[in-house]
């Protein structure tokens, strides 16, 4: 899927009408769907355990509170690009705070161009951990298999007194005989042996 097929998901934590008009004209296209504008962090917080975001974009301060915290919390979610939008004067201080955690910044008073520039940065953050995200769901396969054919391994030492390197062979054999993986071979033995 090329980049301009994908499509993103938008929370807006802002109580600002003028800067709300002004991001959801930005987010009109077809790129970004579903686009919510919450008010507060209470609404932010119940938008946010509905459903998660791709990108969440936090305007602080808000009526309720500052929004750092939930920025942080929300950007050690799983899939989650955030931006915060602050006042110049704190900017230097709260960057420091919250990139760490991997929140970007931005001092207001801000421009179209360049909100439209941090939401390219935002896009490319988001498909570094779509990449990081499925090199780990390979990874996790790869152990659940590996943790599959060693009990199947061990099973087969046990019921039928074959040794290691046996065991080994005889998964390795029966996969490429039968054209089937070795996790599957080794799931027939546990099935068979348990």
């Amino acid at each position: 899927m090329s980049l301009k097929e994908r499509i993103y998901s938008v929370l807006i934590v802002s109580a600002a009408e003028k800067l709300n008009s002004a991001l959801s004209s930005l987010l009109g296209g077809p790129r970004f769907q579903p686009v919510k504008t919450v008010s507060g962090i209470g609404a932010a917080e119940r938008a946010w355990n509905e459903r998660s975001y791709d990108f969440v974009i936090v305007n602080s301060p808000l009526p309720d509170d500052a929004g750092i915290r939930f920025a942080i919390d929300t950007a050690g979610a799983e899939g989650a690009v955030v931006l915060l939008l602050v006042r110049t004067e704190v900017h230097d201080e709260v960057r420091e705070r919250v990139t760490p955690h991997g929140v970007f910044t931005l001092a207001k008073p801000l421009s179209l161009p360049l909100v439209s520039l941090a939401l390219d940065w935002m896009e490319s953050a988001r498909e570094s951990m779509r990449k990081s995200q499925k090199k780990t769901l390979s990874f996790e396969e790869k152990m659940e298999e590996i943790r599959v054919v060693n009990r199947a391994k061990w099973l087969l030492i046990s019921e039928l007194k074959m040794d290691e390197p046996q065991a080994h062979r005889y998964i390795e054999k029966t996969a490429m005989d039968r054209c089937i993986s070795r996790k599957e071979v080794a799931e027939e033995v546990i099935r068979i042996y348990s």
